[in-house]
C-alpha cells in the first residue's frame, strides 16, 4: 500500500521505517528540511535501536521524505498524522500542530479525485479525531468524511528503546474508524503482523491509549507508595512485589519501586486525561494522586542524601543516569532533572554521566560537569545517586573505590550490596 506520514519525530519515523519493512511504499512529510535530507540519506533523525538500519535498508526504494504535502498525498492512499501534541502548563495538550497538519492535508486532498484515508496516530484526548481533525479536513478539502475520504484513530503502544520490536510484534492493534470501509482498508496495512485487530470508533480508540498508559503509570506510583511504606518498616519491597506479581490478575510488570516514571508518554498522558476529566466535570482523584506520588518520589533521593551527608553544600555528588530510562537518549520528564535542580539549589557540586543522554541534558543544565564514563563522574565524589537502569551500573565496584566517601543511593535497584567488594554505604530508595 502507499502511505504518507506527517511528522518525522519518534512515532512518525519508527512507523515509517516499519511500514516500509512490511512492504509498503512510504513518504514522510516534514516541514524541517534537514530531517527530510536525513531520511532521504537513510539517516535516522532520532535514536532508536535498529531504526537506522531499517531506514538505510529502505531508503530511496520504499522510504522517502518531502516537505511537499501535495506531492505526498497525490502519491499515497493513506496519510498518518504523527505530529507532536505538547502539554500546556495545566497538563492539557496543544492541538495547534494537529490542526495545522489537518489543514494542510485537507488542501492536498482537495486536489485528489480518489478516496483517501486520514489516520491520527498522535496521542490526542477523546473526541479530537471527530471534533477537530475531521471538520478541519472537511473545511479545507471541501469534501465529506465517509463519502470522499475516510478517517480513523490508530494509537501506538511503543516503548522507547524497544519501539521497532513492539511495532513488529504488537500485543494489540486498535483501529477506531468512522466506517467499516475505512477500518477494513487500514487493517490491510498490518496484515503481515500476527495480531488480532480490534475495531472500534475513534473516541474509544483515543481513550484506550490514555487508559493503557495511565494504568501502567498507576502501577508504578502504587509500587513506589508501597516501597516507601516498606522502607520505613524495614521490609524488602522487591520481595513483596515479586510475590504479589505472581498473581495472574496483577502480573509482575511495572511493579518495580524506584525514583518514578518519566518520558514523553506517561506523565503527559496522565495529565491530559486528568484535564479532560475535569473539562467534563469529573474530579479524577486517583489519577491526580498518581502524578503527585511521581513528582515527590525523586526528591526522596535528596532526603536520603541529606540524612547521610548533612548539608550537601559544596559536596561533590555524582548523578549516574540522565535519560528517563535506559536504551534511549530521551530526557523528557527524566527523574534526574528535579534531582539535579534540587542539588544545585542546595549548593552541591554536581558531576554526571550517562551513556547516551549527556548531550541532551547539557541543554537543561549547562553548569554541571559531564563525564565520558561512570568512573570519571565518581572520582572524588562524596556520594553517588543512581537514576537510570543502565546495565553498566550493575558492575561499578572499582568505580566506587574512586569516591571520597562511598555513599551510594540507588534509585533503580541496580546494585546488590553483597556483590560489591568495595566497602560502600549503600542505601536503596524504597528498600
Amino acid at each position: 500500500m502507499k502511505v504518507s506520514i506527517i511528522g518525522s519525530g519518534y512515532v512518525g519515523t519508527v512507523s515509517a521505517a516499519c511500514f516500509a519493512e512490511l512492504g509498503h511504499e512510504v513518504i514522510c512529510i516534514d516541514i524541517d528540511g534537514e530531517k527530510v535530507r536525513q531520511i532521504n540519506a537513510g539517516i535516522a533523525p532520532i535514536y532508536e535501536e535498529g531504526l537506522e538500519e531499517l531506514m538505510q535498508k529502505h531508503a530511496e526504494q520504499h522510504l522517502i521524505a518531502t516537505t511537499d504535502y501535495d506531492y505526498a498525498v497525490a502519491r499515497s492512499d493513506i496519510s498518518f498524522i504523527c505530529v507532536g501534541t505538547p502539554s500546556g502548563d495545566d497538563g492539557s495538550i496543544d492541538l495547534s500542530i494537529v490542526r495545522a497538519a489537518s489543514a494542510s492535508l485537507g488542501r492536498a486532498i482537495a486536489k485528489k479525485d480518489r478516496y483517501h484515508i486520514v489516520i491520527v496516530k498522535s496521542t490526542v484526548v477523546p473526541e479530537t479525531t471527530e471534533k477537530v481533525v475531521l471538520p478541519t479536513i472537511e473545511q479545507y478539502s471541501g469534501k465529506r468524511a465517509g463519502k470522499d475520504f475516510g478517517i480513523a484513530m490508530n494509537p501506538e503502544f511503543l516503548r522507547e528503546g524497544k519501539a521497532i520490536y513492539d511495532f513488529m510484534h504488537p500485543d494489540k492493534i486498535i483501529i477506531g474508524a468512522i466506517d467499516k470501509r475505512t477500518g477494513a482498508i487500514i487493517s490491510e496495512l498490518y496484515r503481515r503482523l500476527d495480531c488480532e485487530v480490534t475495531y472500534t470508533d475513534p473516541k474509544t480508540a483515543e481513550m484506550i491509549k490514555y487508559v493503557n498508559n495511565s494504568f501502567l503509570a498507576t502501577k508504578i506510583s502504587f509500587s513506589n507508595e508501597i516501597g516507601n511504606i516498606c522502607k520505613k518498616l524495614g521490609i524488602n519491597t522487591y520481595e513483596v512485589m515479586k510475590a504479589v506479581g505472581s498473581d495472574f490478575r496483577i502480573s509482575p510488570n511495572f511493579l518495580n519501586s524506584g525514583a518514578g516514571f518519566g518520558g514523553s508518554c506517561f506523565p503527559k498522558d496522565v495529565k491530559a486525561l486528568i484535564g479532560k476529566a475535569k473539562d467534563i466535570g469529573y474530579a479524577p482523584i486517583l489519577l491526580e494522586s498518581v502524578i503527585e506520588v511521581n513528582e515527590q518520589q525523586p526528591l526522596k533521593m535528596i532526603e536520603l542524601l541529606k540524612a547521610k551527608l548533612g548539608s550537601v553544600k559544596g559536596r561533590r555528588v555524582a548523578v549516574l543516569g540522565l535519560a528517563f530510562k535506559n536504551d534511549t537518549d530521551d530526557i523528557r520528564e527524566s527523574r534526574s532533572i528535579p534531582v539535579i535542580a534540587e542539588l544545585l539549589r542546595l549548593g552541591a557540586d554536581v558531576t554526571a554521566y550517562d551513556p547516551m543522554a549527556s548531550g541532551e541534558m547539557k541543554k537543561v543544565f549547562s553548569t554541571i560537569t559531564y563525564h565520558l564514563s561512570a568512573a570519571g563522574a565518581l572520582k572524588d565524589a562524596d556520594a553517588c545517586l543512581i537514576m537510570t537502569e543502565w546495565d553498566e551500573f550493575k558492575s561499578l565496584d572499582s568505580g566506587f573505590g574512586l569516591m571520597r566517601n562511598s555513599i551510594v543511593i540507588d534509585g533503580r535497584h541496580m546494585i546488590v550490596p553483597q556483590d560489591i567488594e568495595q566497602d560502600i554505604d549503600y542505601v536503596g530508595l524504597c528498600w
